[in-house]
C-alpha cells in the first residue's frame, strides 16, 4: 500500500493559501496512482504533527509544496514529522539539487520517503511555461515575449533565490522566449521596475510562490503599477510605460503543478503508473477548451 503525503505551510490569515494544496491532492487522487492522498499544514488542520498518525501506507512519500530547501523543509517538516536521524546534509544538496532521505517517523515506527521540494525539481519548469500559456491563453506563446520568474528574495535563505534563479536559467536555454530573467521583491533586481529590465513590448510576469496571498495579490501588482490599490483590481495584460504585462499570479496554483508532486514521488521509487502523463494531459489548455 502506497501513500502520498503533501505538506504545505498554510494560513491562520489567508484561507486560499491552503487551496492549492487541496486540488493538486484531489488531482493526483483521481489517478489512482497511490492508495491514499493525505495533506498536512504547518498553519492549518490536518497538523504535521498529526497526519501520519492517520496515513496508513506500508510505503509513504512525502513531498514538500515548498518552493526552496531552507528552514521548513530542513527543520520545521522533519522535526514535526518526528523523521528519525534527519540532517539537511542526507539530502547531498547545493540547495536546488535534493532528492530523496529515507528515514523512521518515530511515532509510528514506519520508514518515510522524505523528498525535496517541489519549486527545486526541474519539471517546475513545466509549470512556469504552462502558466505563460495560460494567462494569455496562447499554448505556443514565447516569440516576442519576456519572461520574468518573479521571487521574494531574502537574506535569511540564499537558496531561494537559488530556486528562481536555476529555473530562470532553464527557460532560458529553451529559446522559447526572446527575454528570460529574474526579478525579486527584496533585493535587486527588483520588480518595481520591470519594464526597465525588458526590451520586449510584451513581458509575462510570474512569480515563483506556491499559493497566492499577500505578495502576489497585493505588493506584486502595485509595486509593477499594473494598479494603484488592488482591491481595485488590474488588466491582464496591462500597459506599464510602453509595455503589455501579462501577470499570471502563483506559479503554484497552476493545475500542472500535481505533475511535479508526482514526480518528486515517482524520483523516490514510488510506482505512479502512467499518472503523469494522465495529470499533464488532464490539465492541458487544449484539453480543457475541448471539454468545455
Amino acid at each position: 500500500m502506497q501513500s502520498l503525503v503533501i505538506v504545505a505551510h498554510g494560513s491562520h490569515l489567508n484561507p486560499d493559501s491552503a487551496t492549492p494544496t487541496h486540488t493538486h491532492a484531489d488531482t493526483i487522487r483521481a489517478t489512482g496512482a497511490f492508495d491514499e492522498v493525505r495533506t498536512g499544514f504547518w498553519k492549518e488542520q490536518p497538523s504535521l504533527r498529526e497526519v501520519l498518525r492517520t496515513t496508513h501506507g506500508d510505503d509513504i512519500y512525502v513531498v514538500p509544496l515548498f518552493i526552496s530547501e531552507g528552514y521548513f523543509t530542513e527543520r520545521v517538516i522533519p522535526r514535526e514529522l518526528r523523521l528519525e536521524g534527519w540532517e539537511p546534509e542526507l539530502w547531498n544538496s547545493d540547495g536546488i539539487s535534493a532528492d530523496t532521505a529515507t528515514l523512521v517517523a518515530s511515532d509510528i515506527d514506519t520508514e518515510v520517503y522524505y523528498c525535496g521540494p517541489v519549486g527545486t525539481h526541474e519539471a517546475m519548469t513545466d509549470v512556469l511555461v504552462r502558466r505563460a500559456e495560460s494567462v494569455t491563453g496562447d499554448p505556443e506563446v514565447g516569440n516576442g515575449f519576456g519572461f520574468a520568474v518573479v521571487g521574494h528574495g531574502t537574506e535569511r535563505n540564499e537558496n531561494s533565490a537559488k530556486a528562481i534563479e536555476y529555473h530562470t536559467e532553464r527557460l532560458r536555454e529553451t529559446g522559447r522566449f526572446d527575454e528570460v530573467k529574474a526579478l525579486f521583491m527584496d533585493e535587486e533586481p527588483e520588480i518595481d521596475d520591470v519594464a526597465d529590465h525588458f526590451d520586449s513590448e510584451d513581458i509575462i510576469v510570474v512569480p515563483l510562490f506556491i499559493a497566492d496571498g499577500f505578495h502576489t495579490q497585493e505588493d506584486i501588482p502595485e509595486d509593477m503599477g499594473l494598479t494603484d490599490d488592488y482591491r481595485n483590481g488590474y488588466d491582464v495584460p496591462s500597459e506599464v510605460d510602453g509595455h503589455r504585462i501579462w501577470y499570471g499570479g502563483a506559479v503554484g496554483t497552476e493545475e500542472l503543478t500535481a505533475d511535479v508532486v508526482l514526480e518528486r514521488a515517482a524520483d523516490a521509487g514510488a510506482d505512479i503508473g502512467d499518472a503523469i502523463a494522465r495529470v499533464r494531459k488532464q490539465t492541458s489548455p487544449t484539453t480543457q477548451a475541448v471539454g468545455e
